[in-house]
């Protein structure tokens, strides 16, 4: 998973502003490895331009504001009052960031699954590639508001599980292995109330070079 530049610092008497704010900006927005286009037609330019450079903009600036205020706040009650800016904005921008990378253009491999230890461990535990996506759609469909679908490694188990997550929450209980956004800032511009059919179309377009190679790292 990615992890957020800096653990939250309480502060100090001899943490100066000057170094708070430098601290905060660190976190900054990643650069998508592929045109805004390049996702068509499963993923709508507009939507994805709008998803980046606003969506996930606005958690790296809700992120950098509440790191800031946390390390200026004079009290334990007032640290205990920014958990919950934290976790927001802190889970929108590790999700996103890991989002970015679960998406690859057709012709650069997206939705190709190659014969491998991800394949074999999807079919272990699944029954067949096709049941495990039937069963993640239909999982991630039924989040009631905003959330996220995830495949995970479950570390004790040793098999991949599928879990959600609501919010902006970050997948904490497994190892993410592919992360799907179903907030509707990622498809109803597109795809309007039919979550299926985006869940549907996404799969055309997920990296699964990027998942094996997070599926080895701990498998």
């Amino acid at each position: 998973m990615l992890s957020l530049v800096r653990s939250f610092v309480p502060p100090t008497p001899t943490l100066s502003r000057s170094l708070a704010r430098r601290v905060a900006a660190l976190h900054t927005l990643p650069d998508l490895p592929y045109a805004y286009n390049a996702l068509q037609p499963h993923i709508s330019a507009e939507i994805m331009e709008l998803h980046h450079s606003k969506h996930h903009q606005a958690y790296v600036n809700g992120l950098n504001a509440a790191e800031e205020a946390y390390t200026k706040a004079p009290s334990t009650r007032e640290r205990i009052a920014l958990q919950a800016a934290l976790k927001f904005n802190g889970g929108g921008h590790i999700n996103h960031s890991l989002f970015w990378k679960n998406l690859a253009p057709v012709k650069q491999g997206g939705g190709q699954l190659k014969h491998g230890g991800l394949k074999a461990a999807l079919e272990r535990d699944f029954g067949s590639v096709d049941a495990f996506k039937k069963q993640f759609n239909a999982t991630t469909a039924a989040i009631q508001g905003s959330g996220w679908g995830w495949l995970g490694y479950n570390s004790k188990t040793k098999k991949l599980e599928i879990v959600t997550t609501p919010n902006q929450d970050p997948l904490l209980t497994h190892v993410p292995i592919i992360g799907i956004d179903i907030w509707e800032h990622a498809f109803y511009l597109q795809y309007k109330n039919v979550k299926a059919d985006y869940l549907s179309a996404i799969w055309n377009v997920i990296n699964f070079d990027e998942a094996e190679a997070r599926f080895a790292s701990v498998a």
